[in-house]
């Protein structure tokens, strides 16, 4: 089967982990019959650099002619850095937004996992890590991010938070249609003792489980409560879906249980292409070092696979394979010795693939 995928390579080691990636991918492609055509677009910073836009025409345009869209880390370092001197409108975060909107993926799955073997590495006591196995689903096209009005003058700041009917419902049903085939249960976060959007969300979310969804487990928290309890007990979540402004903070919080951001893989979906990406920044301090960690861009190639081309056994066989190498011997970040290209010649390696049988 020939398939499209636009990859934008990002900036730093954005690049450095996107090869790495369709290295395995190459791998996978040859033993399920998946004839993948790599076509990499300008994004982020280089587009900048380049085109002087985070977001130029050329990748509008090809990205909506993909199979999928798999993206590496995009952005610069944080502070007095050029990019982030330009116009809000001009930045790099301004342009994953668009991509987000351009695309229609509504909706974000991060799922967060401690790999048996590497609970050590977690913040958290090992015996609070080890077992945790959440899915934070994460509205993306709506809320504060794109509400009106929205400005900054010297006299005032205004974000607006707003959500309509439709928005939550679509995400609702994402988030117990994606517990059926988990746990079964669903954590609803907000804050709907003091926000009125919070209580408008609360209530279309307990509409939508009360006449399509009866059989799921419904429960809500406030975000503050939810940012406790994820570190306190980790373990107690199966599905939590919330807003996009709180879902960016929780799921960076949750994102750091397994020791590393480095092993976080992201789905956006929604929209007929979806969008692949590791949560982790660019790391500029590292980036041509041949050290970065490649293995949430991996597991995101593999929701890639799952999600967005319906190609679950290769899906599972990278997953497999990353696994296995991690508990062999891990990237240097988490503790091992192997740099990107001994970790992307191990995962290859460990690949289950049928046609080698």
């Amino acid at each position: 089967m020939r398939v499209s995928i636009a990859v934008l390579p990002g900036d730093f080691i954005g690049p450095e982990v996107i090869e790495a990636t369709i290295e395995v991918l190459n791998v996978v492609g040859e033993g399920f019959g998946l004839d993948f055509d790599f076509q990499r677009y300008p994004f982020g910073g280089s587009a900048i650099e380049a085109y002087g836009q985070p977001l130029p025409d050329i990748t509008r345009e090809a990205v909506l002619g993909s199979n999928a869209v798999l993206m590496g880390s995009a952005g610069g370092p944080v502070g007095d850095h050029p990019w982030n001197r330009l116009p809000r409108e001009l930045r790099v975060e301004t342009g994953i937004l668009q991509l987000r909107k351009h695309l229609g993926v509504f909706s974000n799955l991060r799922p967060v996992k401690v790999f048996s073997g590497l609970e050590h590495l977690s913040p958290l006591k090992s015996e609070v890590a080890q077992g945790t196995d959440l899915l934070i689903i994460r509205e993306l096209t709506g809320g504060i991010y794109f509400g009106k009005p929205s400005e900054n003058t010297p006299e005032r700041g205004v974000s607006t938070m707003v959500y309509q009917r439709y928005e939550v419902e679509r995400i609702a049903r994402v988030a117990f249609e994606t517990a059926i085939a988990r746990g079964g249960k669903v954590t609803s976060v907000d804050k709907a003792n003091v926000l009125d959007v919070s209580q408008h969300w609360r209530d279309v979310i307990e509409g939508v489980h009360r006449t399509e969804f009866p059989q799921v487990g419904l429960e809500h928290l406030y975000v503050d409560n939810a940012a406790m309890q994820i570190v306190r007990d980790p373990k107690q979540f199966d599905v939590i879906v919330t807003a996009n402004l709180f879902g960016d903070i929780l799921s960076d919080l949750a994102a750091v249980i397994p020791g590393s951001l480095g092993v976080l893989p992201s789905a956006s979906l929604g929209g007929p292409i979806g969008l692949f990406e590791p949560v982790h920044g660019s790391a500029p301090d590292i980036a041509g070092k041949g050290i970065a960690n490649p293995v949430g861009t991996m597991l995101s190639a593999a929701m890639m696979l799952r999600f967005g081309l319906r190609e679950g056994a290769a899906a599972d066989a990278i997953e497999e394979a990353v696994q296995q190498a991690l508990a062999e011997d891990p990237t240097q970040d988490l503790g091992g010795t192997r740099n990107t290209s001994a970790f992307t010649e191990a995962v290859s390696a460990a690949l289950p693939i049928p046609s080698r049988s």
